[in-house]
């Protein structure tokens, strides 16, 4: 059974919040220090009990791979991660996203690794972004309160995009479970 805790329908922002330069480092502790790619974030509270992030990014040097010139899937993804961990520890610790509204930043740390899946995730590169220096946001879709077998977890669609001065963009969506939420 699905039962809906949000919705977006090109919301406006209610509320903006700079970068919280307490919350971010906390936010990327889990990564190897040269894997920390995300550099700033802005945060919006929008009407709809959804939130967005815009953020800028830096990948000095790929962590697994030759340099190829441009962002790959694999540093998609992991921008993804850090946009997301940070957009979601900021809507808790704003009260900002929906389906949230029980948890304190120490649930955030406590399931940040262990209960936040990514279920499903897809790029769609449309020209080469820059990876030494580019922009992305990030924005929940909708939230949605699920029991499968009786065990709640919620399930988040989001949408992302990453752009550089150059004109490269990628774009693509992702959908969230975060369980053992009871």
């Amino acid at each position: 059974m699905t039962q809906p805790v949000g919705h977006s329908a090109d919301a406006r922002p209610e509320q903006v919040f700079a970068m919280d330069q307490e919350l971010i480092p906390r936010v990327l502790a889990p990564y190897k220090e040269h894997c920390r790619y995300l550099l700033t974030a802005e945060v919006s509270g929008l009407a709809d009990g959804l939130s967005r992030v815009r953020a800028s990014f830096a990948i000095p040097e790929s962590c697994y791979i030759d340099d190829t010139g441009h962002l790959n899937s694999v540093e998609v993804n992991i921008a993804y991660n850090q946009m997301m961990y940070y957009l979601v520890a900021k809507s808790v610790k704003e009260q900002l996203l929906t389906g949230f509204e029980s948890w304190t930043l120490e649930d955030f740390w406590r399931h940040q690794l262990p209960d936040i899946l990514i279920a499903r995730f897809a790029s769609r590169f449309q020209r080469p972004v820059n990876p030494r220096d580019f922009a992305g946001e990030m924005e929940f879709r909708s939230v949605d309160l699920r029991s499968p077998g009786g065990s709640p977890l919620l399930m988040a669609t989001t949408a992302y995009r990453y752009w550089d001065t150059e004109g490269g963009r990628c774009d693509g969506d992702a959908t969230l479970a975060f369980v053992n939420i009871a």
